[in-house]
């Protein structure tokens, strides 16, 4: 979706929300399907386990947004980095489900809704630092997925298409954003 002038908040965090989505989507879609399982050492994550744990991660914060607490009593965080989805469709289905309750909690607020207070384990946050939370949360699990969808399918391919501006083209990118023929976002 093309970058457009808003000064809502809360449409301005559904566009970043729908970037990152995007994002992350692109990085996997090039990627081998065993890269999403791949781990660089024991200490790292894989994709699918990074998928995993931002789906749990969304249900526990989006799930009744704002009428429950935050982290759901029924949220085992600590198994969310165990036995990760085994195929790339449902792998997917676990992406494409937990930013279905992100939408769905977004989509119906407004800009008057940011000063209600919603709880994340026991501590009070404004809607607005909730969602900027979130934010922040989600896009450095993206920028992990990024990473390793563009390490691991350049290992195995030799190639990888760049998700923004690609080397040596700044001057041309920025003219085509100018030209409206493409979008930072």
């Amino acid at each position: 979706m093309p970058h457009q002038f808003s000064t809502s908040y809360v449409k301005d965090s559904i566009g970043l929300f729908h970037y990152y989505k995007k994002l992350g989507e692109r990085a996997m879609a090039q990627c081998p399907d065993d890269g999403l399982f791949t781990t660089l050492d024991a200490e790292s994550n894989s994709i699918a386990i990074i998928v995993k744990h931002m789906a749990g991660n969304m249900r526990s914060r989006w799930m009744d947004f704002l009428t429950t607490e935050g982290e759901k009593p029924d949220r085992n965080r600590d198994t969310e980095f165990e036995d990760a989805p085994k195929t790339r469709a449902a792998l997917m289905e676990l992406w494409e489900r937990g930013w279905k309750y992100v939408f769905d909690a977004l989509e119906p607020l407004t800009d008057a809704d940011l000063g209600r207070t919603v709880t994340i384990r026991t501590e009070p946050h404004s809607v607005m630092q909730a969602i900027n939370r979130q934010t922040a949360h989600y896009s450095h699990h993206i920028g992990q997925i990024v990473f390793l969808a563009k390490h691991l399918t350049a290992k195995a391919t030799g190639k990888w298409e760049s998700l923004s501006v690609p080397r040596g083209q700044s001057k041309a990118f920025t003219a085509d954003v100018a030209a409206g023929r493409k979008s930072q976002r």
